[in-house]
């Protein structure tokens, strides 16, 4: 039976990097720019309605929320030639258009007078389906939309849906330059937060690493916003093929996840993908056998968290779990031989407590996608160098709250007036409580961390309330 998902894309880089994930998902199905079946597409063999559902008329509509609070991206999709894609009852844009203004506070606020009109929506698209999984959230942490208001539907589906998964694709800022968005450093802690408590699986995504990879590998000088997308397209769509190629295992969203969550906090994932290209540049590989995927796999360069490969102390992190999703003909005495071989050589380096955490998801390609590659492959990875990343955002929180600056910003709004700053302290104790979890995570006695600590035990306790993978 089809454990169906609901997408919902909040906010200008929740849309753009959605409007994406459906371009490839359509190509990979033969479903064509107005959501008619195309001719050719009649092998089946693959579950469309994981993510669409077909309408009276034939067409197949995808099961994806529109969410902006200022109209130019959803109008621009709204005016390109997938126009006749979507659910036009699904798409919202706020009556004022005025945005959020880059302001954790203010597209929190909004989305709490707003949030019956969405959540009407959400229902209506749960109500139509037959066994619903769980929900897909795309959506930025630095700005104000899809930070502040993808918090607040975050909180709100773990209250609605409890017993539903909640994944997340969530796009860091750039963390290398300086940011057109002087209070990203606010608006990510806060966000984090919500990604900590309220979400099952966080598939990090960051801008730095994005960048990186465009110019390094693919000898990209200035990269687009369009391509850095098309990179974060392909991830998502590799990372989903078990569910609409299904095989033997790995075909729905809690198998998939649960031997990459051990435990409930430690749920942000790091990708890898191979052969890379975007628009036609091709990162030249000759050779794609199954050995060769997995090791490229492993190579910091193709890894997309940028924190992974540029500090000190990555080498001293450590992998928690690998799931390895490799698509194309691959026999599998050639994965088993290729295991052998990654832990004959010590290729991967694993936690203590869970010396070999490396699993491999076989799955078809899509027959409508011609690729030049015999085999590819993406990695999810559980990885305790990640809390590097967050303790980046951390100390540039510091930086900000230090000198006081740009408070008065969030002072407007409920959450934080009367000069109640207590939201951005808890936010900033559960981060650091985060970090400290996963380099607690490196010692062998790590299933003791935590237990003296009234606080963190009641952090953990909040958590076991969800769903434990």
């Amino acid at each position: 039976m089809p454990r169906e998902i609901i997408t919902i894309q909040v906010g200008q880089c929740g849309n753009q990097i959605g409007m994406e994930f459906w371009k490839q998902l359509c190509l990979e199905h033969g479903i064509g720019k107005d959501g008619l079946l195309e001719d050719f597409a009649t092998q089946g063999g693959d579950r469309k309605d994981v993510f669409f559902y077909q309408a009276d008329d034939q067409h197949f509509i995808p099961r994806s929320l529109l969410i902006d609070l200022e109209p130019r991206v959803i109008n621009g999709i709204q005016n390109s030639e997938y126009r006749n894609l979507y659910n036009h009852e699904n798409i919202f844009v706020a009556e004022h258009g005025g945005g959020a203004g880059n302001n954790w506070a203010s597209g929190y606020h909004q989305g709490e007078q707003v949030v019956d009109d969405i959540m009407d929506m959400v229902d209506r698209e749960a109500d139509g389906s037959d066994s619903l999984e769980g929900f897909v959230l795309c959506h930025s942490i630095a700005g104000g939309t899809g930070s502040g208001m993808g918090s607040y539907l975050l909180e709100t589906l773990n209250d609605r849906y409890s017993k539903k998964l909640v994944q997340t694709y969530s796009v860091f800022p750039n963390q290398m330059e300086t940011s057109d968005v002087v209070v990203q450093p606010y608006n990510s802690l806060l966000t984090l937060k919500r990604l900590t408590l309220n979400a099952d699986c966080v598939v990090v995504l960051d801008n730095t690493a994005l960048n990186r990879i465009a110019v390094e590998r693919l000898h990209l000088p200035n990269p687009t916003f369009a391509q850095t997308n098309s990179l974060v397209s392909t991830v998502m769509s590799a990372s989903t093929t078990t569910l609409r190629y299904p095989g033997y295992m790995n075909n729905d969203l809690v198998g998939l996840l649960a031997s990459l969550i051990p435990t409930p906090r430690c749920h942000f994932l790091m990708t890898g993908y191979t052969p890379l290209t975007v628009e036609r540049q091709v990162n030249m590989i000759r050779k794609t056998t199954v050995l060769d995927v997995m090791r490229r796999l492993l190579q910091t360069k193709n890894i997309m968290v940028s924190s992974y490969a540029r500090t000190k102390e990555a080498s001293q992190a450590k992998y928690i779990s690998i799931l390895n999703i490799i698509q194309g003909e691959v026999d599998p005495t050639q994965v088993h031989e290729s295991l052998q071989r990654i832990r004959e050589r010590k290729l991967v380096n694993f936690i203590d407590w869970a010396p070999a955490s490396i699993q491999v998801a076989l799955s078809r390609k899509s027959p409508y996608v011609q690729t030049t590659h015999r085999v590819s492959g993406l990695m999810l990875a559980n990885h305790t160098s990640i809390r590097h990343l967050f303790g980046k955002c951390l100390g540039q929180y510091e930086k900000l709250r230090k000198k006081q600056a740009f408070l008065d910003n969030y002072r407007k709004f409920p959450m934080f007036e009367d000069n109640d700053l207590s939201e951005f302290d808890e936010s900033r104790e559960i981060i650091e409580s985060l970090v400290d979890e996963y380099k607690a995570c490196e010692s062998p006695d790590y299933i003791k961390w935590g237990m003296e600590d009234p606080g963190e035990a009641n952090v953990a306790a909040a958590l076991d309330s969800k769903l434990v993978l």
